[in-house]
């Protein structure tokens, strides 16, 4: 008698009662934690490798930045569903998604040929006049101008 699982009308081989209960188990230990941790491992993971950290200079295929700059927004839009009860172990996770922004803004103000992008307009003198931001006023912003925290630089802008 051979040791194969027959399979089922679908084609799939049929597990025995042993090792569905066994999987029900494992279904009963995990927790959605456990899920969205590992989500975020393998975003970043994943982001890495389409940056083309994996492979040695000049070897693999070139960066594909638009899939870097998913992984990076799907992991930051599901750390803080795991910083509330795992903060103080995610300093790694942190810090591996900070160098991957860094590294995505750099290889994005690349300009299509490989040279650097222009660089950016230079801040007035520090003796020019300054127009008073619009918040200042208690004025919104007006559209499609950055906010106080893109002003900053310390906000991630996807692409800037």
């Amino acid at each position: 008698m051979s040791d194969r699982i027959p399979p089922n009308e679908a084609g799939r081989p049929q597990l025995s009662e042993e090792e569905l209960r066994a999987l029900e188990a494992e279904m009963d230990r995990i927790t959605v934690d456990d899920v969205l941790l590992q989500t975020i491992v393998s975003l970043l993971n994943l982001g890495a490798r389409k940056a083309g950290l994996g492979a040695s200079p000049g070897e693999g295929p070139p960066p594909d930045l638009e899939q870097v700059r998913q992984a990076i927004e799907g992991a930051r839009a599901l750390l803080p569903l795991v910083e509330a009860r795992h903060g103080d172990k995610l300093g790694p996770v942190r810090d591996t998604l900070s160098r991957l922004q860094m590294l995505y803004a750099q290889a994005a103000g690349q300009a299509p040929g490989g040279e650097p992008a222009p660089p950016e307009p230079a801040s007035p003198e520090p003796d020019a006049p300054q127009e008073p931001a619009a918040e200042s006023e208690g004025e919104a912003p007006r559209t499609g101008e950055p906010g106080p925290a893109q002003r900053s630089g310390r906000l991630w802008v996807p692409g800037q």
